[in-house]
């Protein structure tokens, strides 16, 4: 587990700045979230929220329950996927301190280091 320090930190930003200059992705993101859509290389957070809102439409349903989908974190950054995304819910046995649903890729279109992903995305009651 690396710890936070002025060193750690260079290094991270090093790393996703060569990550950007190896892959050709930009680092600009859309001002809102209807905007932040899958462009070239990046896997836009609305296509993912829009998995995670179908996906709690379909519990709400089954369940009689009233989940809403809250935004994933912005900073979030991930290659776009060549396979259909799932959801599915977050296991408890993660320990996160509220309920997410996790919206995965089984394959991104590029060889990229990032092969997979995977996002959580909140939900309150």
């Amino acid at each position: 587990m690396l710890l936070p320090s002025p060193l750690n930190e260079r290094m991270c930003a090093a790393l996703i700045a060569s990550l950007f200059l190896i892959t050709g992705i930009s680092p600009a993101r859309a001002s809102t979230l209807d905007e932040d859509r899958t462009r070239g290389d990046i896997q836009g957070l609305f296509e993912i929220r829009e998995a995670a809102v179908k996906f709690i439409a379909a519990e709400n349903l089954k369940d009689g329950t009233k989940w809403q989908v809250m935004e994933p974190n912005r900073k979030i950054l991930v290659s776009t996927c060549a396979a259909p995304l799932r959801a599915t819910w977050v296991p408890k046995s993660y320990g996160l301190s509220a309920p997410n649903v996790a919206v995965s890729c089984a394959r991104t279109v590029k060889p990229t280091p990032q092969k997979k992903w995977e996002v959580f995305v909140p939900v309150s009651r």
